[in-house]
């Protein structure tokens, strides 16, 4: 799976805010770091005009925990800066993480309230992952929210991820990985493709362009390289002349063309019908250049054939954190719960599970305290969550980033099909607490 970071063996530790620390010293100093606590991870609402989340980080958080070791590297970071004392330095140099973790699979849908991570252990040995695990799950699972929407507008036609330019270079990495789970069909980035077998693919800019002394130069290099199947970017000076040219060079068996700006949806069509009176009737037509999932679905009824978006999906479209929250919902046995003002939390371990029709429809999220009996579950109910880390091991045979592929597809499939609209509205079934 792989962690984000340049050195995959490296330790996540200091991948944390100082309080984190400085907690951990009063806890351990006072006695109370030893009491037996759970926290969960959860999203109090949905980003605005999203009817549904989509989780996705959770294999990364996984190996972040399994990371999660103070070296004496670490040690001795801690130590010239005084962040901690010596107890607690003393302390984290033995940390691992005995407990147990369970929640959403990656590709579950996620509403409001929704228990998406449940950490069980110590305080001392829980609440120090609190900041790298909400900093991948926040990340990643916003930009699988706003790709599954992309994906659904975009209706069958493939997507290609491209946005590793406009983004931090290890969370381009991370932003591949979630919007392929989404439902994208392959990304230009090649650590993605490494890390995590992604499918790559990706040709020639502009600058490859306008290197050759004229358009059909550059297309016939291209050609002679890559093959009459390839794309060819034809918008580098005149769409009409670009196609002409294109076509001349690589003949009808021309793979593909890109238009990379300008209105696409009119010039998508003027193109079609250009590669149609020239021979190319098979030749594909592909869009990218400030794609979200609105522009993506406008362009819907027209001839496009594949769409490559960067900017919109690596920053979440307009919401760039999930804003999930990691509280304290439990200690010794005892619901606790936060009460401030817009910052309600609500107390006791949680489960979860979906109902459904006969049909198959999603209808409401049942959220209920763990220690009652599981509400009376249909025949097309399920539960949503998942054992992930028992003692501080992986449980076994956890979920691929395929299965996660497959999970959302059937997600998507039982909402009500109000909640796969684009326009602002409620979440797609409601949360009810029992």
């Amino acid at each position: 799976m792989g962690s984000p970071h340049a050195d995959a063996a490296a330790s996540t530790a200091l991948l944390t805010d100082h309080y984190e620390l400085t907690m951990l010293g009063s806890a351990l100093a006072d006695g109370t770091g030893d009491r037996p606590c759970v926290f969960e991870v959860f999203a109090r609402r949905l980003p605005d005009g999203r009817r549904y989340g989509v989780v996705a980080g959770t294999a990364r958080v996984l190996d972040a925990v399994a990371d999660f070791r103070f070296t004496d590297a670490e040690l001795a970071q801690l130590e010239s800066t005084a962040v901690v004392d010596e107890p607690t330095l003393s302390w984290l140099a033995d940390y691992r993480f005995t407990g147990d973790i369970e929640g959403y699979p990656e590709g579950e849908l996620y509403f409001p309230g929704s228990p998406i991570l449940t950490v069980r252990g110590s305080f001392a040995e829980a609440v120090v992952l609190e900041t790298v695990v909400l900093s991948i799950l926040n990340h990643d699972s916003a930009i699988a929210s706003a790709a599954a929407r992309m994906a659904g507008a975009a209706h069958g036609r493939p997507i290609i991820e491209m946005g590793g330019r406009r983004t931090h270079e290890y969370a381009a990495v991370a932003a591949a990985r979630a919007a392929y789970l989404a439902g994208f069909a392959t990304t230009s980035n090649l650590e993605a493709g490494r890390r995590y077998g992604i499918p790559t693919r990706g040709t020639v800019a502009h600058a490859f362009m306008l290197l050759h002394d004229n358009e059909e130069e550059a297309f016939r290099a291209q050609v002679a390289k890559m093959g009459a199947d390839t794309t060819l970017l034809v918008d580098t000076y005149d769409i009409t002349a670009g196609i002409d040219a294109a076509v001349r060079v690589a003949g009808a068996e021309l793979g593909a063309i890109r238009i990379d700006s300008g209105d696409v949806g009119p010039l998508a069509r003027r193109a079609r019908e250009q590669l149609d009176s020239l021979g190319a009737k098979d030749t594909r037509i592909v869009v990218s250049g400030d794609l979200d999932e609105h522009a993506i679905a406008a362009l819907r009824a027209e001839p496009v054939d594949a769409y490559g978006v960067g900017t919109s999906v690596v920053t979440g479209s307009g919401a760039p954190t999930a804003g999930m929250v990691y509280k304290l919902v439990e200690v010794d046995g005892r619901p606790v719960a936060k009460r401030s003002t817009h910052k309600e939390s609500r107390g006791g371990r949680k489960r979860a599970l979906r109902r459904h029709r006969a049909t198959g429809t999603a209808v409401e999220e049942v959220v209920y305290a763990a220690g009652q009996a599981e509400p009376s579950a249909g025949p097309d109910d399920r539960p949503l969550q998942i054992p992930m880390i028992r003692a501080g091991q992986p449980v076994p045979d956890l979920p691929t980033l395929d299965d996660a592929r497959q999970r959302l597809r059937r997600a998507l499939v039982s909402l009500p099909w109000e909640g796969l609209k684009l326009s602002h509205g409620d979440p797609a079934i409601p949360t009810i607490f029992s």
